[in-house]
């Protein structure tokens, strides 16, 4: 494993290859999590039917521009999220281990959910300003508008509004909703990823190899968007919100279920599928890639440690 520095800037790297493929699919995903909101069934919009059809709307009405809105916020919360979640878990996971059970080589299943957890958590609170502007850019459409519109110019007009008009406060705006919902995903995403990859190499023979990482990634991905997609909602739909709408994570959960129905906290789960099982497979399997080539550059940059004199 590359040092803590190593590991986050890998991480980073390896999911902004992954999100400049996978974001058209986040950008329908958020139109459909915010079309309908809070209104009764047979009185809600369908104009984004699914991740194709979706696509193909916002392409054809805005532009190849139109379905990548908001990549640039993407890149730096890809830079923050996935370097801490990569970039902590390991050492996390190491100290508890040791702590515990002695032996930092120790598998529990339990630190690794914590541990992914915990550094997810991290990296959505560092990152959570950056997925609001995202967010907020990614919904807005002057063709097929769904949930509130906001005009920003670009990312930096965005944050000059939200700062002018709430302060810092405005920027952080749901984030105990990003962080919920991260903690979720993170909780399973690695844990799940090693866990699938130590048992295909155990019952199935497999080798260290790009057909293990994307086995292990693909079983990673779908695990993560069945225990993420509900929060995520909520978050899409706090970070969205003008004034005071919901007053908190519950209070948003308990709206859209009481107006929408139960499955209205799964509005958006196949474009989410398709935007997340390729996303954790080519960051995961890029992340594999990136580790290996900072260790070698770190091999070369950082002093490796002096033997110890020998006693005489």
């Amino acid at each position: 494993m590359s040092t803590t520095a190593g590991a986050f800037i890998a991480g980073g790297i390896a999911a902004c290859g992954a999100v400049t493929a996978t974001h058209p699919f986040e950008t329908v995903k958020i139109r459909m999590q915010l079309q309908g909101e809070l209104q009764s069934k047979g009185h809600q919009p369908h104009h984004y039917r699914g991740p194709i059809h979706g696509v193909s709307v916002i392409v054809r009405n805005e532009g190849i521009r139109g379905i990548y809105r908001g990549i640039g916020c993407a890149y730096v919360y890809q830079v923050l999220l996935n370097g801490c979640r990569l970039g902590f878990y390991e050492p996390m996971r190491n100290a508890l281990t040791t702590t515990i059970f002695k032996d930092g080589k120790t598998q529990s299943l339990g630190v690794n959910m914590f541990c992914g957890a915990g550094s997810g958590i991290i990296g959505a609170a560092a990152g959570s300003p950056f997925f609001l502007i995202k967010t907020r850019l990614q919904s807005f459409s002057p063709f097929l508008p769904v949930g509130t519109q906001h005009r920003y110019k670009n990312a930096v007009d965005g944050m000059r509004q939200i700062y002018r008009a709430e302060g810092i406060r405005g920027l952080y705006r749901g984030v105990g909703a990003a962080m919920i919902r991260t903690g979720f995903g993170s909780s399973v995403q690695l844990p799940t990823y090693f866990f699938a990859k130590r048992r295909l190499v155990k019952h199935l023979g497999m080798e260290e190899g790009a057909p293990l990482h994307l086995a292990s990634s693909t079983a990673s991905g779908f695990v993560v968007c069945v225990f993420m997609h509900p929060p995520d909602t909520i978050m899409s739909r706090m970070y969205n919100q003008n004034g005071n709408l919901y007053k908190g994570v519950f209070d948003c959960l308990a709206k859209t279920i009481r107006t929408e129905g139960f499955f209205a906290i799964y509005k958006g789960f196949l474009p989410h599928l398709a935007r997340i099982l390729p996303h954790t497979i080519l960051t995961l399997s890029l992340a594999e890639q990136t580790n290996k080539l900072m260790r070698k550059l770190e091999a070369r940059i950082l002093p490796t440690p002096e033997p110890e004199d020998r006693l005489t």
